[in-house]
């Protein structure tokens, strides 16, 4: 049997920080040494729906792990509570509002890997 060997990843930006999207973003894994997954976690205020957008080749998972929020994609609106994931077909338009009084966290899986020149704004 051929021996396989761990590969680490290049550390990804541990600090959270605020984007146009109008949400944080602390991104836990986005590295070129593996371009086939990035994984982020994201945060939303109480009351805030994030910007309309659609990323362009790639697809999303969330997974709720705390609070709840209304995440509408291509007009259908699905509700999301603590533990609930939902996957966001590559190219569709997206936007989540936290409808709780508590902070809306859910982690991001993309696939492939999330670039900056993926995110198209639909709101401009």
């Amino acid at each position: 049997m051929a021996k396989l060997n761990a590969t680490k990843l290049d550390s990804a930006e541990s600090n959270e920080f605020w984007t146009k999207e109008r949400c944080f973003i602390t991104e836990l894994m986005n590295s070129p040494n593996l371009p086939s997954a990035s994984l982020a976690l994201a945060r939303v205020d109480p009351g805030v729906t994030t910007q309309l957008h659609a990323l362009d080749g790639l697809s999303e998972t969330y997974t709720v792990r705390k609070g709840t929020g209304l995440a509408e994609v291509n007009g259908q609106v699905h509700r999301l509570n603590c533990g609930d994931s939902l996957l966001i077909p590559s190219g569709a338009s997206q936007r989540i509002t936290n409808d709780g009084n508590e902070d809306l966290e859910f982690y991001c899986l993309c696939t492939p890997r999330f670039e900056a020149n993926s995110y198209v704004n639909l709101e401009s």
